[in-house]
């Protein structure tokens, strides 16, 4: 049997991924094929985080902008990111797969207090742990949440399901001319200034030395491809070997 290349990994899901084609809400048909998947990851001895995005309830300050104070619009966001935590993890227990969420801010009717040594020791014992809230803080994203989150698992890589299929020199939707990568470095990203991450988020990522792997999450294999080590989207990583088009 094929083993994985990765012990431990962070995925983060959008959350319009969660909305499937309306965009706003939940599909619970998108979030079985992604848990699914998951299990399959699990079952092959893979330790996983996850960190879920909001946008498919709230954005934060692009919805409240001008016309909330910032800080709360943020916090609302957190409590969307709640909703697509415990969705999700509705879903992974009808599918038996062994799973605790855990937030940022205390929710403690609903979730576990987010604390390292504990999510560890879920992780250990081959239980998901789904990671609510962004950061807990106001001004933050849930990418920059998710590269967080990963430093202080130890998570081998960061697997970043988006909804396109890697890091191109532009917007492909706009320019036909855009050019794939199948590697570049963090220093290139952010010179490029490239829509992979905020650059929060990739700076923090480049200094605790931790790769990221965008790939496209339409087919929700590619999680199981990506942590088997197959050849898929686009990794963003230290140094210059291996990097370009």
């Amino acid at each position: 049997m094929e083993k994985p290349v990765y012990k431990r990994v962070l995925l983060k899901v959008s959350g319009e991924a969660l909305a499937g084609g309306a965009g706003r809400g939940l599909d619970f048909d998108i979030i079985h094929q992604i848990t699914h998947v998951i299990k399959k990851c699990v079952d092959a001895g893979v330790q996983v985080g996850i960190v879920i995005g909001a946008g498919n309830f709230w954005r934060g300050v692009k919805d409240g902008g001008g016309k909330m104070e910032r800080t709360r619009a943020d916090h609302m966001g957190m409590l969307g990111t709640v909703m697509n935590c415990l969705a999700m993890a509705d879903v992974m227990e009808q599918e038996g797969i062994p799973v605790r969420v855990q937030t940022a801010l205390e929710i403690k009717a609903v979730a576990e207090p987010y604390i390292r040594s504990r999510a560890i020791r879920h992780l250990e014992k081959g239980r998901v742990v789904i990671f609510g809230c962004g950061t807990g803080n106001p001004f933050f994203s849930t990418d920059t949440a998710a590269v967080l989150r990963a430093a202080e698992i130890d998570a081998d890589v960061i697997l970043l399901a988006k909804n396109i299929d890697g890091v191109y020199s532009a917007d492909p939707r706009k320019d036909p001319q855009a050019v794939k990568f199948d590697a570049i470095t963090y220093d290139e990203v952010l010179a490029r200034h490239l829509q992979v991450m905020d650059t929060t988020a990739t700076s923090l990522s480049m200094d605790n030395h931790i790769p990221v792997l965008l790939f496209a999450l339409e087919d929700p294999e590619n999680i199981y491809r990506a942590v088997m080590g197959e050849k898929i989207g686009t990794v963003i990583k230290e140094g210059n070997e291996n990097a370009g088009v």
